[in-house]
Parts: C-alpha cells; sequence; structure tokens
C-alpha cells in the first residue's frame, strides 16, 4: 500500500509533492539530477494564447529568505506547448497538471478550450501573477473577477480546474468561496507576495518592472495562515504552496489543510529538494504509524 498516494480534485497522485509551476519549466532540466516519475505531479511552465518573451531585466532579485521575481509569464504560448512539450511531459509516470494564464477574459477562454482537446489530466488557473503589468494580476483580487475567470474557464474545459488564489488581498477566504461557487474543483495557494527592493547607489528598483513576486521561506508563515482559512471556508480540496523547503514545512502546511503541496524557490536552492520531501514525509508515515499521509490533512487543532 502506498501511503502517500492521494486523490485530489478527482486525480490520483502517487504522493502530494509538486514542483510549482514557473520554478520547474518542463522538467527536461532536474530530469538530470532525479527520474521524475518520483514526483507526485508537476504544474509545468505557465502557458498563455501567445508567446510571451517576459519583462526586461533585471527580473531576479535576492531578498532576506527568498527571491523577488518579475520574469513576466515569459513562455511560448499554448499551441507550442501543446505541439512541442506536452507529448514529452505525458511520457513521464507522474500528474502533469497545465496551468495556464492570461491578460484577457478571451485569452483564458482560448487556452482553456485548447488544453481541454488534450491528455493533460488537470489544469492550475493562475488568475494572480503579481509580476504582470495588465491581465492577470487585476482578476485575482476581487470576488467578482476571480468568479468571472473561473466561470469562464469551467465552461470551456471538463477537465478539473484549480485555481491559483493570490496572497495580494484583504480576504482571501472570500475569494476562495467565489471561485468554488463558480465550479473550481480545487484551489492553490498562495502565488507570491508583491514585493520591491531599491539599489540605493543608484536610487532605481532593482527589478525593471520595479515590482515583483516575493517567494521563498519568508513567506511561509503567511502561507500557512492563509492556506488554514481557505481550507476552513471551502469544501474543495486545497493545495498548498508558498516557502516550503523541507519535509516539516509540507507536514505543517498539510496540517493547516492542504491536501497536496507545491515546492516552487527551494528548488533554485535544492534541485533534489522536492525528492528530498518525498522522502522526509515517507517517514514521517511509517515514524507515526499513519495509514495514509491524508491522515494529517487540516489535523491542526487551534487554541
Amino acid at each position: 500500500m502506498n501511503k502517500l498516494a492521494v486523490n485530489f480534485a478527482g486525480v490520483d497522485f502517487k504522493n502530494p509533492v509538486i514542483p510549482a509551476s514557473g520554478t520547474f519549466g518542463y522538467g527536461k532540466e532536474y530530469e538530470e539530477f532525479f527520474d521524475l516519475s518520483r514526483l507526485g505531479g508537476i504544474s509545468v511552465k505557465g502557458t498563455t494564447e501567445k508567446l510571451r518573451t517576459g519583462n526586461l531585466p533585471p527580473r531576479i532579485a535576492e531578498t532576506p529568505s527568498g527571491m523577488l521575481n518579475s520574469v513576466g509569464l515569459q513562455n511560448p504560448g499554448v499551441d507550442h506547448f501543446i505541439a512541442h512539450e506536452l507529448p514529452y511531459l505525458m511520457k513521464k509516470e507522474t500528474v502533469i497538471i497545465a496551468n495556464m494564464a492570461g491578460s484577457t477574459a478571451e485569452g483564458y477562454r482560448e487556452v482553456a478550450e485548447k488544453l481541454d482537446k488534450t491528455d493533460v489530466p488537470m489544469i492550475e488557473v493562475n488568475i494572480s501573477c503579481p509580476n504582470v503589468k495588465a491581465g492577470g494580476a487585476a482578476f485575482g483580487v476581487s470576488c467578482e473577477g476571480a468568479a468571472q475567470i473561473t466561470k469562464i474557464v469551467r465552461a470551456a474545459t471538463k477537465k478539473p480546474i484549480m485555481i491559483k488564489l493570490s496572497p495580494n488581498v484583504t480576504n482571501i477566504a472570500e475569494i476562495a468561496k467565489a471561485v468554488e461557487a463558480e465550479g473550481a474543483d480545487a484551489v492553490s495557494l498562495i502565488n507570491t507576495l508583491l514585493g520591491m527592493r531599491i539599489d540605493i547607489r543608484t536610487k532605481r528598483p532593482i527589478l525593471h518592472n520595479n515590482v515583483g513576486g516575493l517567494s521563498g521561506p519568508a513567506v511561509f508563515p503567511v502561507a500557512v495562515r492563509m492556506v488554514w482559512q481557505v481550507a476552513n471556508a471551502v469544501k474543495i480540496p486545497v493545495c498548498g504552496m508558498g516557502g516550503i523547503s523541507n519535509w516539516e514545512d509540507a507536514v505543517e502546511m498539510m496540517m493547516a489543510g492542504a491536501s497536496t503541496v507545491q515546492v516552487g524557490a527551494a528548488l533554485f536552492n535544492d534541485p533534489l529538494a522536492a525528492v528530498k520531501i518525498i522522502d522526509g514525509l515517507q517517514k514521517y508515515v511509517e515514524d507515526n504509524h499513519l495509514n495514509s499521509i491524508t491522515d494529517i490533512v487540516g489535523a491542526v487543532n487551534p487554541w
């Protein structure tokens, strides 16, 4: 019996650990370090309706306990992804999650309709990228915008859809409930927090885009809090992410209410971070005599 197995939004994962979109590309570089079949799933580089060249550099900045990125959803577009990247990915013995984004409501619809015709088992919908000057960043910060995109994508595909939520909001639980009401099968959170660094010598922002998304260990406590709030507000499953660096972090995130977890910035520090987390979870299950890793989901007992 595989005690790490998880059924998430109707899709079977061999374990709950998933490299986060934007940090893992299409997996080819990481395949030099480990067999991709060890992963529970892969959330691939975000896909848009057309090719995007991304933001101008500099677009990465180091911060205490994390990093800022302003890559700007650079990707070859949905047609290229389906023709040239997806066939390679679908040969891997892991769940492929197609992450998608758009600048307009029609863009979201177009990408979802095209992905619906593929064999990809799940779609993650990014409504919350903070380093894109228009489009997705606006959709994710209100209940109305989040619900609008969820409704459009839901109508465009029969596949399970997971809506990726922004932490740059006043009440993330209300936004989670809004996307649940429009047919989301799951939610993932948190996307990066909006941040900024300034070069005190030039008096210019370090990032050419001025601001970018903060990720890494610095955001972990915020992510745990928001996952806990959302898990207690909706009935659909939650995928937790934001600063997870080791198996202990993954356990904490799952106790807060996440059924699966995504690992992002930690992969830049250690390409083996995801598989080390899987190994740690396996040992944790055995040491604590659990029947399943799902036994710890939402197990936190608030005071």
